[in-house]
């Protein structure tokens, strides 16, 4: 092989590298292009609670805050979850704030919550489990005697879009219904919080045929780790920002950050011009 023939073979090999690096280079831009304009945004911006995942119009329950005091962004929309008897927010320019919290089991924190709640006039709706109902009642009394909701969130917080058959989500639903009404002597509201927000369609449907009006939220930040609470300034970083008019808050009433900061929280709440409503208020606003 003369030299001439080397010459060119060489020369074809480098074009031939040179145009895979160039498909490496264009494709790797095009990725990043996506990226950059379509993707969602990062966790720390997607989700109330910030550990869970933005998700399908099923599954996990997510949010995209697009811009401070304004209504994030669901993963379904009002019309969409209103044909289920459902809600995250309420569609208003009025500053009113709907305070819901998730009472899974009893640390020492619903109390002090309470008395800061009794303080400001801010009505609630705790969604409590059966065994809260059970080892708690004079807790659950004492919602009920001081104008609060106790709704349901389960009997014992399953994954409630992975039960197949009707009787054993009504189950679930059912028992908290009777140790509320032995508890208190009167019926329970049916407003029900589906467990870690995990639902699907068939399943907000079947919670309207039981008679049941369906609860997520739009604001709620990580609060529910006993071994990793946040701070007072990270809790106000979360929850003032993104407060916005006709939000669902969801408070967990194990926190012992929101057992502290919840009387400062309503005031600095009030301060911005808020007031709070219950969810009795948002279901009949949304029915006139």
């Amino acid at each position: 092989m003369n030299l001439h023939s080397d010459h060119l073979i060489i020369k074809k090999a480098l074009s031939i590298l040179f145009l895979f690096s160039l498909a490496f280079l264009v494709g790797h831009f095009a990725g990043f292009l996506s990226t950059y304009f379509f993707s969602v945004p990062d966790q720390a911006a997607i989700t109330p609670t910030d550990a869970r995942i933005h998700s399908s119009a099923e599954g996990n329950w997510g949010l995209s805050f697009q811009e401070d005091g304004k209504t994030p962004v669901g993963n379904a929309t009002m019309t969409e979850l209103a044909k289920y008897d459902a809600y995250y927010a309420q569609d208003t320019t009025d500053k009113v704030i709907y305070l819901t919290f998730d009472a899974g089991y009893e640390n020492g924190n619903t109390a002090p919550i309470l008395d800061a709640l009794k303080k400001h006039n801010a009505p609630a709706t705790f969604f409590v489990v059966g065994t809260f109902v059970k080892e708690n009642p004079d807790l659950v009394r004492r919602m009920n005697e001081e104008g609060h909701i106790v709704g349901n969130h389960t009997y014992s917080h399953p994954d409630m879009s992975k039960i197949a058959d009707k009787e054993s989500f009504q189950n679930e639903l059912k028992q908290v219904e009777d140790l509320y009404e032995q508890t208190v002597g009167s019926p329970m509201t049916h407003f029900y919080r589906p467990p870690q927000g995990k639902y699907n369609t068939s399943k907000l449907a079947m919670a309207k045929e039981l008679g049941y009006k369906t609860f997520f939220w739009s604001l709620a930040y990580v609060d529910w780790y006993q071994d990793n609470q946040p701070t007072k300034d990270e809790a106000f970083d979360k929850l003032l920002k993104r407060i916005h008019p006709g939000a669902i808050v969801l408070l967990h009433s194990t926190s012992d950050t929101n057992g502290a900061i919840l009387d400062e929280l309503l005031t600095k709440w009030e301060e911005m011009g808020y007031h709070f409503g219950t969810l009795d208020d948002l279901v009949a606003a949304d029915q006139t």
